[in-house]
This record gives C-alpha cells, structure tokens and sequence, in this order.
C-alpha cells in the first residue's frame, strides 16, 4: 500500500485565496471589511500531504503540512482522557495541550465559511485530588441493619457510652459504629484521590475561541447505555455514560447554505433535531474507541457538497474516510499508531473498490492497494 513518503510532493506555491464564488462588491460594508482579509490573505499551497490519503503521524506536525483553506470540515473525535490504553500515557495538562494545539492549527487550513466538528464526551471519572472524600453509605451492601442515624440517636441517649458500649448496644460490632460515624471503608479509600465529572465543552469553547472559530451549532449524540463500563451503576446516584457532543465551530467566511442536501424527511428526523440516537459500534474488535460511522456521515452530508475535502485528524480505523467515499467527498487521515494506519488503509482501498465496482462516479486516489 502506498504511502505519502513514496508520492511526489506538489511544488508550493503562494496566492491569493480564490473567491471567484464571492461577489464582495455586493456585501454590507461591515460585513465586507470582516471577510475581505480572509480572502485577500496570502496563503502557501505547499502540501506534503496528499488528498485520499492515510497520513502516518503526529496531528500537530502534519497539520501545518495540509494547502491553506482547503478543508471544508474537519470531523473528528479526539483522546477522551478516560483510561483507554492508547491514552494511558496522556496527563491532563499534556492532554489540553494536544486539544489546544489541534485546534489552533485548523484554522488556517479550514476554508473561509468552513466547519470543525468535534466529537466529545465529558470526563466522568476526573481524579481531584482537592476534592473532599465522599462519605457514601451504601445501604444495600451493609452487613449490619444499624444505620448512622441508630447510632448518633445511641449516642444522644447514652452520652457517655463509648464505641463498644454502643456496639453492645445496637447489637453490632464495634468497627460498624466506627464506618457508620466516620466513613471508612467507602468508595475510593482514604489515600485515592476522589473522582468527580469535568465538564469539557468550556475548554473546547475556550480554545476554538482562541484559534478564530466562532461555536455554531452542538448536537447531542444518545448512543447505548455503558453499564458495564460504569464503576458507580450501584454506588451512587450517578447516570451512566450514554450520551456525547458534537460541538461544530465555524471559520468567518461565506457559508453556502443548501438545503436539498437532505431530504425532507432527513431534515425533520435528524437534520435540524439537536439530539441524534443511533447506537454505538457493538464490536470494537479493531480499534478501542471506535465512533459508528453514521456520525460522520451526517456531519458530512450536512455541511458539505460532493468533492469538497473531508479531514479527520484522529482517524483511527478509518470511518471518517469511509464516510467520505461513500458521500462522494475526497478525504484527508492522519494517524499517530501504525497499526491502525493499516487498518484504515485498508478499510479505504476496499470500499474505493466497492464504489469502483458498481460503476460510482467518484474519482478514488489511484494509488491504494489491497494488502
């Protein structure tokens, strides 16, 4: 399977930005002086990076590498800071600076009027170590029917009762009056540190601010219950993890609004519907973090016309790409593990046979190959 290192790199060249589309002459005057810098601008068209293409490598040294405002979206779903073994490496601090870092750099290579999705979830088991310990009583799994309040109400009868006199008592043993007043034996320990929910859509908000996007639109992804995955179902009155975001942020820019892009139908089931319920992929066999690929696809359909390029940053297996070849998009991988590099090229090489083969009229990247 070919790779970008055996392509020939397209010389580089520096332009203005094409607005052949725009007729600035006919925009508000306020209007006019926010854009005319985004389209005047000089730009490099020097790309390592070929379209159709599997990119082996780190995000933040390939993105500078991409043609200046040639995206029209980027849709992807970065490390969650959850506990997956492929993030196991990340602290939090080298987990924003990777986020912080991916975003600044699309917004040179988002086209003026151009999206970036990003796929996310909160962080519901988020170590704080500032964080008090949780007194939890967990009634259901006691052994002993005495409750702190049997005690305390001991205690207020028999002011000068010492603990084994008030385990006489109540008919229970000594160390269960101490759980009961002081809380040991709960969930977590005394050394561990607690764990609480980090809510993530402010940082993103913050960082997509920061690199010149604007927050247009968030959608609410109901995927299947994770029980099994919950370590709290019966320890607390937390919910389980069963839903994520998808934040779309907007670069300034002429936004081409089409509609028939879906059908009416569409439109009202999932096209202006803020919560999108589709389930999860049932087997990760492949990849730990796999997302279903009808969550790019809708993306995809909704905020861009065929031919339009399609960048995923974090493609693991490669369903953005599919996404994209199926929707008549060409599209932009970039993977960190070689493992799922292959995976994902070949997963592209086979469906751009499939589309080859009942005669679709996309034109795939001629280079891949089955292994």
């Amino acid at each position: 399977m070919s790779t970008a290192g055996t392509r020939k790199v397209r010389k580089c060249r520096v332009s203005k930005n094409e607005k052949s589309e725009l007729n600035f002459s006919r925009l508000p005057p306020l209007l006019r002086t926010q854009l005319q810098p985004l389209y005047d601008k000089e730009v490099s068209s020097c790309s390592n990076l070929e379209v159709d293409t599997i990119h082996h490598g780190d995000a933040l040294e390939l993105l500078p590498k991409l043609e200046s405002n040639s995206v029209s979206l980027s849709v992807w779903s970065p490390p969650y800071f959850v506990g997956k073994d492929y993030e196991a490496h990340l602290e939090f601090r080298e987990w924003q600076e990777l986020l912080r870092g991916v975003i600044s750099l699309h917004f040179p290579i988002i086209k003026p009027g151009g999206f970036l999705a990003i796929n996310i979830a909160d962080i519901l088991v988020f170590r704080d170590h500032e964080m008090p310990r949780i007194q939890a009583e967990v009634v259901g799994r006691q052994r002993s029917s005495v409750s702190r309040k049997d005690v305390l109400q001991a205690m207020q009868k028999h002011p000068d009762f010492n603990r084994y006199q008030l385990a006489e008592l109540l008919g229970c043993s000594e160390q269960t009056i101490d759980r009961r007043l002081n809380g040991n034996n709960i969930r977590g320990g005394k050394s561990v540190a607690q764990t609480r929910v980090k809510i993530v859509g402010g940082l993103v908000e913050d960082w997509a601010l920061d690199a010149g996007f604007y927050p247009y639109d968030r959608r609410i992804w109901v995927k299947d219950p994770a029980w099994e995955n919950s370590r709290w179902a019966s320890l607390s009155y937390r919910s389980v993890d069963e839903f994520e975001y998808l934040y779309i942020y907007w670069k300034p820019g002429i936004t081409r609004i089409d509609r028939s892009r879906l059908t009416g139908t569409e439109w009202k089931e999932w096209g202006s519907r803020g919560v999108w319920q589709f389930p999860s992929v049932r087997s990760n066999d492949d990849h730990e973090a796999k997302f279903p690929i009808e969550l790019p696809t809708r993306a995809i359909r909704l905020l861009t016309d065929p031919g339009d390029i399609v960048l995923d940053c974090f493609v693991g297996s490669g369903t953005t790409a599919i996404a994209s070849i199926r929707e008549k998009r060409h599209f932009i991988g970039i993977e960190l593990d070689a493992g799922y590099v292959q995976l994902a090229r070949r997963a592209v090489a086979k469906q751009t046979i499939r589309l080859i083969e009942s005669q679709s009229n996309y034109h795939a990247n001629p280079d891949f190959e089955i292994d």
